[in-house]
């Protein structure tokens, strides 16, 4: 999961207040898409269990592949994280899929879906769980979900989807002593490169939490990349270990949040 507020905001994400914004469709974004590359994050894909507290972190397989449909009738196309833009704007019209913490739902209801329209996502995985449960969640009273197990990774991986590092356990890695940080961040990279035999070169903060301390951590590690839970988009100027993201989910009440926002972005 990652929600939780980072220790640090990109420039490009100010805001006058700290809502928090979604993307549920396309329209209402088509302004920002246009002025540097999105990077939309999912969590888990299909039927919302009875119980769930974190009830946005849930989109159905119809609302996902609607928002798929559209992107694919706008001409987008996606690409990894490693392909950020090297000038302003977006005329590729391009743009980065990413799901966090390896939920199995994803491999059961997003899969086939990104498969049948031609697209291309990453997995950031928690990699001491695969196969396992989100008991980073489950601790606090959420539903436990099960987690992708090593063949379903090579499912993922065998479609010409991506993966990378979410750590080992899912800790707030600015709570955690440097070498128990160095740790996470190092041995979760070597570990999936162990089993999946692929370079895992892109990885994302868990909870959003992290400071300059935890970047440079990752910075060492050999990745070209790092995922925040920042608003916004990407350019040429974004640290390429600061990448800001849009969660999808439903439909957010605040619409009119989004877009006020959204013109102060752009203009």
């Amino acid at each position: 999961m990652t929600l939780a507020v980072s220790s640090r905001r990109a420039p490009a994400a100010d805001m006058n207040d700290a809502e928090p914004r979604y993307y549920s469709t396309l329209a209402p974004f088509r302004a920002l898409f246009a002025a540097g590359l999105p990077l939309l994050t999912w969590h888990k894909i299909g039927p919302r269990p009875r119980g769930a507290r974190l009830k946005g972190l849930y989109v159905s397989a119809e609302l996902f592949a609607r928002q798929l449909d559209e992107l694919k009738a706008e001409g987008f196309n996606s690409i990894s994280p490693g392909e950020l833009p090297s000038q302003a704007g977006n005329t590729a019209r391009q743009i980065v899929l990413t799901f966090d913490d390896g939920f199995r739902n994803v491999w059961e209801h997003a899969l086939p879906r990104l498969r049948e329209r031609q697209f291309r996502a990453i997995q950031f995985l928690v990699a001491d769980r695969l196969g396992q449960h989100n008991d980073w969640d489950a601790a606090g009273g959420e539903v436990p979900e099960p987690l992708m197990d090593a063949a379903q990774v090579r499912d993922w991986l065998a479609a010409g989807n991506w993966i990378g590092s979410h750590t080992l356990t899912h800790p707030f890695l600015t709570q955690l002593a440097p070498a128990a940080a160095r740790e996470e961040i190092t041995a979760s990279k070597q570990r999936l490169e162990d089993v999946f035999g692929v370079a895992v070169e892109h990885f994302c903060y868990p909870y959003g939490d992290w400071n300059e301390r935890v970047r440079d951590l990752v910075m060492e590690a050999g990745y070209r990349t790092a995922c925040t839970t920042q608003f916004g988009f990407s350019t040429p100027e974004t640290h390429r270990f600061e990448l800001p993201r849009l969660t999808a989910r439903y439909p957010s009440r605040k619409l009119k949040n989004v877009v006020d926002w959204l013109r102060r972005a752009v203009r």
